[in-house]
């Protein structure tokens, strides 16, 4: 067997294993979902969310931070307008946020305001947007949290 085949095989191996640990943005939201339109009332909506999981969210990204579950915390159908939109988790824990925008890309935060994270967007799309909230820390650290989602500001 050459190097090459062998180096090949490695990389297909590492390529699954980052495969497995994805996070699963079609699978149903662990803490339920919500339609909101451009002007939405009440402002900001907020849910409660216990924050964390087992998986690293860095094998996302590596700008991404925590420990996250598979499956979403919340996921966001949205309508966007002229307003912008900022996603953001509230917690006494050190939390991360992680999103999974209705482009396909990845949206990662920690430690915006303090030790809670926040993600903005000055023209936001218009679409799906999957949520996570993880915990800075080890995989077995759950936290209670807040999650909110607002036009007017964190």
């Amino acid at each position: 067997m050459s190097f090459k085949t062998i180096l090949a095989a490695g990389i297909a191996v590492a390529s699954f294993a980052g495969l497995a640990a994805a996070q699963d943005w079609s699978a149903n939201p662990t803490f339920g979902s919500v339609s909101l339109s451009a002007g939405f009332a009440p402002d900001p909506y907020t849910v409660a969310i216990t924050a964390g999981g087992t998986i690293e969210a860095s094998n996302i990204s590596p700008s991404c931070r925590g420990m996250i579950a598979n499956a979403p915390d919340f996921r966001l159908q949205y309508n966007a307008g002229s307003l912008p939109l900022y996603i953001s988790a509230y917690s006494s824990a050190d939390t991360t946020l992680v999103i999974n925008g209705p482009d396909g890309s990845w949206y990662c935060n920690d430690d915006t305001n303090g030790l809670n994270p926040s993600l903005a967007w000055g023209s936001p799309m218009s679409g799906q947007y999957d949520i996570w909230i993880g915990t800075y820390g080890s995989n077995s650290d759950l936290a209670s949290s807040t999650l909110r989602i607002s036009e007017l500001g964190d």
